[in-house]
């Protein structure tokens, strides 16, 4: 994630799993993804990126450190203004947090809550 995006906009897509090196491999022969390291102090996570080019559109990461307990799911996370208010409408109209918010350094900070359907998504406030 390299710019602020716009609020209501989705701005990243993740897959958190046991083995991000399997998923980096396998994605790289089914779709001609590339990936470039990302550190995660003790281990490395993956962006990954379209054949040719230099911005990644997703990341591969392996669920363990900050990432333990995301559901193993392409995770997409949508921009808000205000990560406070819109967990508590969401706890309000029915939805659970399922990560409570976490520092996502320069990018801001995220959440990942669960609609009252079930389905799972990130929230993300930017730190531009």
């Amino acid at each position: 994630m390299s710019e602020a995006k716009r609020v209501g906009t989705i701005g990243w897509f993740d897959l958190t799993i046991p083995d991000a090196d399997r998923a980096r491999d396998f994605y790289r022969d089914v779709v001609g993804w590339t990936a470039s390291e990302f550190d995660m102090g003790g281990y490395r996570d993956y962006c990954m990126h379209p054949p040719g080019a230099e911005e990644p559109i997703a990341g591969v990461c392996h669920a363990r450190g900050q990432n333990v307990g995301l559901p193993a799911q392409w995770l997409m996370y949508i921009t808000v203004a205000d990560l406070a208010a819109s967990l508590a409408k969401c706890k309000e109209l029915g939805g659970k947090v399922v990560c409570e918010p976490r520092s996502m350094g320069s990018y801001g900070t995220m959440a990942v809550i669960q609609d009252p359907a079930g389905a799972v998504c990130a929230l993300i406030e930017s730190g531009n």
